[in-house]
């Protein structure tokens, strides 16, 4: 029980240190930069806008979400490129449907195989960045996205008051069935944990990142990081780009915020498909390393399962008499427990989901400990960052682009 109960010492202090001193992840006030909701800030000239929308056989989801991004209220020059990532279900013909009538122009092109060395999406990208041709700024983003009226005219106002190379929103995910609102919530609150958004904010920081839904980028700043070359390979091309955007050449300002006006609408109804999402690029998160795992899932549950386990000990052996050992367990426990359990509360407020399901963290961090597993498994099986039947060939991230 001594040694419980100095473990569970230790998980409680990690957890006053990350509620501390770890750039305030646990909160959700960083939205947009300062001006981005200020019509006296407004720019002298509206700066050209293109939207790169990567489609692979999105047809379902695009009645949903593209004539919102078409008929944004933006005062200057916006227009559309959808790229049709080999789909097989008619997406460039829905696209080019809903167009039709549209306030804005689109253009549908096809992105083609990708070269050796290319993740699917990226190079999408690359191919609608080069069909976009001359603009201020491209907006990076996903054809599941759906956008309020004034989401981009917020976006680039903060891009320009506040000179940033980078303006990316974390879309707020879907969380209506029973098996979204477990796992949603808990993947933005491991996601901001990972990248605290205040860090990723500040110029000096090293930690960079982004969110592939929504990523407004200064055409001049990606240039100068020499493209979208440098992360072709790039599997979460989201964390990369913003790598790529904040460090030398291009040193741009980044920024990243959570937000209520971007939202992503595609459905996740079973824990299935969710599953999916989590084990296709986890393992590629820890940079497909057995020692990153090993102690990835050995953090997991030492800082999420070890509490709740020494506290419910604890008690129950201080109720048999087990003496002072005992107590210090319970109470070492129990307050490490009540740190995650109060960092949780804010993301749960953000998608207005009730405050008990914050104590059931422990059980959802093993559920993504097991996640991640899998999605060691799948790479060793030769299936990973399998998505929509394609498979990339497995290799690890450029170095350049993914250091922490």
């Amino acid at each position: 029980m001594l040694i419980l109960a100095g473990a569970a010492a230790a998980a409680a202090l990690a957890w006053v240190f990350l509620l501390a001193a770890h750039g305030g992840y646990w909160r959700t006030d960083q939205r947009l930069p300062p001006g981005a909701h200020d019509p006296s800030r407004d720019p002298a000239r509206w700066p050209s806008v293109v939207a790169v929308v990567p489609a692979r056989d999105e047809a379902a989801i695009l009645p949903v979400t593209l004539p919102g991004l078409l008929a944004q209220d933006y005062p200057g020059e916006f227009s559309v490129v959808l790229v049709d990532d080999a789909s097989t279900d008619g997406t460039a013909g829905t696209a080019t449907d809903l167009a039709t009538g549209a306030g804005r122009r689109l253009l549908v092109t096809a992105a083609g195989e990708p070269p050796p060395g290319w993740a699917g999406k990226v190079h999408a990208m690359a191919q609608g960045l080069r069909a976009a041709g001359e603009c201020d700024y491209v907006l990076f983003t996903d054809a599941d996205i759906g956008y309020a009226p004034d989401a981009l005219a917020a976006l680039v106002r903060g891009a320009v008051a506040d000179n940033r190379g980078l303006v990316s929103q974390m879309a707020l995910l879907r969380a209506e069935s029973g098996w979204e609102r477990v796992i949603v919530p808990a993947f933005v609150y491991f996601f901001a944990q990972l990248y605290p958004f205040r860090w990723v904010n500040r110029p000096p920081a090293r930690t960079a990142a982004a969110a592939g839904g929504c990523m407004l980028v200064r055409r001049d700043a990606l240039i100068a990081a020499g493209g979208l070359d440098p992360i072709r390979g790039a599997r979460i091309d989201d964390v990369a780009l913003g790598r790529l955007l904040k460090r030398p050449p291009s040193a741009a300002r980044t920024w990243l915020g959570f937000s209520t006006g971007v939202r992503s609408l595609r459905p996740y109804p079973r824990l299935a498909t969710l599953w999916d999402m989590i084990a296709r690029s986890a393992y590629t998160q820890l940079r497909y390393s057995p020692v990153l795992l090993a102690l990835t899932l050995a953090g997991l549950l030492w800082l999420y399962a070890l509490p709740p386990a020494a506290a419910v000990a604890g008690l129950a052996s201080a109720a048999a008499g087990g003496g002072a050992a005992a107590g210090w367990a319970a109470g070492a426990g129990l307050a490490g427990w009540a740190g995650m359990t109060l960092s949780f509360l804010p993301v749960l407020r953000l998608y207005r989901l009730g405050w008990f399901r914050a104590p059931v963290l422990p059980l959802v961090a093993m559920l993504y400990a097991v996640m991640t597993a899998d999605s060691a498994r799948r790479h060793y099986a030769g299936r990973g960052g399998e998505w929509k039947g394609r498979t990339m060939a497995p290799r690890r991230e450029q170095s350049a682009t993914n250091r922490p």
